[in-house]
């Protein structure tokens, strides 16, 4: 097996296949609506190119970012509506958005990212996937964990197909080189990004076990019983 890592198209062909398994089989035999597996699939699809935002090179920094930026302001349709309160004001945020993720976000990545760092790893697919449930707006939580699990699935088939990658032949025997292990790694080697990673994680899971009911805000924990009130509401969301 050639060795070194995954290319870009690799990448983006194996998480193509598996956006249209996942969106198929959400709609064929879970019963989500045509619209909602397409929109899951796509998910998967760009989801795949995800950690290759620390890349680098520049090509592949552009185009994820090209497409990241075109997909998030309309998965997040939803919240832009309320948020602008009128058409004319969410396709404002949205372009705002856009602009901010195209060329705000890859700038600020490419100085800071390191090429296989924490973007590589478990932590960050986790990091992914509440990101999408809890920008995807719903009233249903089973299609909020549809968009979730469509990003954690894309994001896993490419640690998945790097560490694959990084099984060498030498011709003689099957040996791994130096990149072997390092996208399914929990910390990583820098200190600081390890702080930013999970501080971010425990972010997004707090905030993503107050949307499912499960934990309260501070200020509505003083009115009502943590968990007696929160678990009975959730299977009506389902």
């Amino acid at each position: 097996m050639n060795g070194g890592m995954a290319g870009y198209r690799e990448h983006i062909s194996v998480s193509g296949f598996l956006g249209i398994g996942y969106g198929a089989a959400a709609t064929y035999a879970v019963g989500f609506t045509p619209v909602q597996g397409a929109l899951a699939g796509v998910l998967t699809w760009v989801s795949g190119m995800l950690p290759d935002l620390d890349s680098d090179t520049g090509k592949p920094l552009r185009e994820i970012s090209s497409l990241l930026a075109a997909v998030v302001p309309l998965a997040m349709m939803g919240h832009l509506l309320r948020w602008g309160r009128n058409p004319e004001g969410a396709m404002l945020l949205g372009v705002i958005l856009y602009a901010a993720i195209r060329y705000g976000g890859s700038y600020l990545l490419a100085k800071v990212s390191v090429h296989r760092g924490m973007f590589h790893s478990i932590p960050a697919m986790l990091i992914a996937a509440e990101f999408a449930y809890l920008a995807y707006q719903s009233d249903f939580v089973r299609v909020k964990a549809l968009m979730a699990g469509g990003v954690a699935l894309g994001f896993l088939s490419h640690l998945i197909l790097d560490e694959i990658y990084a099984v060498e032949w030498t011709g003689i025997r099957l040996r791994l080189n130096k990149a072997a292990g390092s996208a399914f790694k929990l910390v990583g080697r820098a200190f600081l990004p390890n702080v930013v990673t999970y501080a971010l994680l425990m972010l997004l899971t707090y905030a993503t076990l107050v949307d499912l009911g499960v934990m309260q805000l501070p200020q509505e924990a003083n009115n009502a019983p943590l968990f007696r009130q929160a678990i009975p509401d959730i299977p009506a969301r389902f």
